[in-house]
């Protein structure tokens, strides 16, 4: 689109105008309920650049990684690194690896009990709960303990939640919901392998 610079000038000191509206009217601070969810990839990714800006305020993070226990990620290498981060693994691997539908609920129930323990102790700035939807999806946890727990967090606490198949509660008691859409895939349409740096 093509404008003369008076044109654009006019449309840029709206712009400016609304933009310094919206923010003189947003004062309030609050720890919020975020969710990561959809088909689409980027999810925990997501997640995880919030989590370096926590440390990167000096911030207390705290990180349960559900399902993905068993698999080797960078990201936990590096933010467990971090004497502001504490970092648990929690699970076999997908679900279609353990094929255990009561080992998977009890992992998840371990991995639950550390989140709620973050959740609840007034240690952290930021708890996030990775793959936790996946954990929902299947029924490993009761979602009404889940969400009541959310609701007796501190005020300030943020909470993200990343994975596939979001319940619809979850995404209702959400502050931000954030849904990653699938366009392309380099696995799905050129059997690409998931490679290090990308995908772990």
């Amino acid at each position: 689109m093509k404008t003369d610079p008076a044109s654009h000038q006019r449309m840029s000191e709206r712009r400016k105008a609304g933009f310094e509206k919206k923010l003189a009217a947003a004062e309030l601070e609050k720890g919020l309920l975020i969710v990561n969810t959809g088909n689409g990839k980027g999810k925990s990714t997501a997640a995880f650049g919030m989590g370096l800006r926590v440390i990167g305020h000096g911030m207390r993070l705290g990180v349960v990684q559900f399902i993905k226990g068993a698999l080797h990620t960078a990201e936990r290498d590096a933010l467990a690194q971090s004497e502001h981060c504490d970092f648990v693994t929690m699970g076999d691997g997908y679900t279609w690896n353990t094929q255990d539908r009561q080992a998977d609920i009890a992992t998840a129930r371990q991995g639950w009990d550390e989140a709620r323990r973050m959740i609840l102790s007034g240690d952290y700035q930021m708890v996030i709960l990775d793959e936790l939807n996946i954990v929902l999806k299947y029924e490993y946890l009761p979602l009404a303990e889940v969400l009541d727990v959310f609701s007796r967090r501190a005020p300030e606490l943020h909470v993200v939640v990343t994975g596939r198949h979001a319940p619809e509660a979850l995404i209702e008691a959400a502050d931000l919901v954030t849904e990653m859409r699938l366009v392309k895939h380099p696995y799905r349409e050129q059997g690409v392998k998931a490679q290090r740096g990308v995908e772990f």
